[in-house]
């Protein structure tokens, strides 16, 4: 099992409802694929660097998980297929970064 961390960024039209249901897609794609979550984070609304798709914000979410290599690929497929993503990024974390993403989410955790 692998760490990996997967950053997406939603279309600013949807309703909360409609992001709701894409976030709670891609997690059971993943639980499904045989991924364990370590965490999920939404970033909410915010503005692009550069358009994309004529839009200039987006609303960002994070999911930090544990999977195995086979499920990367079928996953990004899903993303490429659905068009209420505009962009999404899976990154594998080295050990360092796991360490790191930890230390951040007790960060987070202290502050709320």
């Amino acid at each position: 099992m692998n760490h990996y961390e997967t950053v997406f960024i939603l279309n600013p039209v949807l309703s909360d409802t409609q992001i709701e249901e894409t976030v709670k897609k891609f997690e059971d794609f993943l639980i499904k694929s045989g991924a364990k979550m370590v965490a999920k984070e939404n970033w909410g609304l915010k503005k692009l660097a550069y358009p994309i798709q004529n839009k200039k914000s987006g609303f960002y979410h994070l999911f930090e998980f544990a999977a195995p290599g086979e499920a990367i690929g079928p996953y990004e497929l899903e993303f490429r297929r659905d068009e209420r993503i505009m962009r999404f990024l899976t990154v594998k974390l080295d050990k360092h970064a796991v360490a790191w993403a930890e230390r951040r989410r007790t960060k987070l955790k202290t502050k709320a």
